[in-house]
């Protein structure tokens, strides 16, 4: 393996050790770790973000180490943003994993053939091993391309991450022009990441990068390359997760991997899979176009009470 892997960490060490033990088994050449700071007012936290970086210390492979630890608790979106900005000012090209991001083996070399095939087009802005339409296989070849840049272990270029703001503050314009409407087309979804982005903008040091780096991609009009097998499984879900707190089952938590074929069959076109991320957006954000639909029928009928809608009963996307 040539390619550096960045690896983020925070307070977690059950997660952690796992994740470490995966990138341990694929011996990569260079290992950035970025590390936030215990929370002051978090009785326990400051042991927890010790025993997480302690694990660091277990790199018994030719590797070489760089630390980028904060002493304060920056927050998950400046402490995330602020160090893959760390990582892309060293290196051109990294494999970006967190702390509960847990990958197959064959998810580094699939990172790796594709970073190389796809250095130069300006086309393709990232390369998730994350997958989640539970099994449902788009195409026979081992990727596809979507507008969503999933980001639960992925790869990507300094020349696609330099478009990554965190304030967003091409927002106004984008949103004042309706330019979401050509990049997404349905009026549903389009309503979905309006709210999202202007949440987002009028927040932007919140508990979210990410969605941050989803619009950089959609106002670049890149894709991202999906893999068409589940590479990662997120095993950080429950109370010490910063984003899935809940004790309610998720479908994504602990979504099982399968392993990569290799070597990798390659499509021979750039073509986003249409059908594939409309999957994509019901699958992730089905209850949200539940509600938003909910508000149209009742704008619609001018009702004060709606009954609950069956999701079998509309044609969301």
């Amino acid at each position: 393996m040539k390619t550096p892997v960045a690896f983020i960490i925070f307070k977690r060490p059950h997660t952690t050790e796992k994740v470490f033990e995966a990138i341990r088994q694929a011996k990569p050449p260079k290992l950035f770790v970025i590390a936030d700071g215990p929370r002051t007012d978090r009785p326990g936290e400051a042991e927890k973000c010790e025993a997480a970086r302690a694990i660091i210390e277990r790199v018994d492979w030719d590797c070489e180490v760089i630390k980028n630890y904060s002493d304060i608790n920056l927050g998950c979106a400046k402490r995330v943003s602020s160090g893959i900005d760390w990582v892309f000012n060293h290196v051109e090209e990294a494999i970006i994993l967190e702390d509960d991001c847990l990958p197959h083996p064959t998810f580094f070399p699939f990172c790796e053939e594709l970073l190389e095939k796809y250095r130069y087009d300006t086309r393709v802005s990232s390369i998730s091993g994350q997958n989640v339409l539970f099994g449902r296989r788009r195409t026979n070849y081992s990727y596809y391309f979507s507008r969503y840049n999933l980001c639960w272990g992925w790869a990507s270029w300094r020349r696609a991450w330099q478009h990554y703001d965190l304030y967003m503050k091409l927002w106004p314009e984008i949103n004042s022009q309706g330019y979401l409407n050509d990049i997404l087309g349905h009026p549903l979804v389009v309503k979905y990441w309006s709210n999202v982005f202007q949440s987002v903008y009028n927040n932007p040091l919140g508990i979210t990068w990410d969605y941050q780096w989803t619009f950089a991609c959609f106002v670049q009009n890149s894709l991202g390359i999906i893999s068409n097998g589940n590479l990662i499984s997120n095993i950080g879900f429950g109370p010490d997760s910063t984003h899935f707190k809940s004790t309610n089952k998720n479908p994504l938590d602990s979504l099982p991997t399968e392993k990569m074929q290799l070597p990798l069959n390659h499509p021979p076109f750039i073509v986003r899979d249409v059908k594939a991320d409309n999957l994509t957006q019901r699958t992730i954000y089905r209850d949200s176009l539940l509600q938003l639909l909910k508000k149209e029928i009742k704008k619609a009928l001018k009702v004060k009470e709606f009954k609950k809608v069956s999701p079998d009963n509309f044609n969301l996307i």
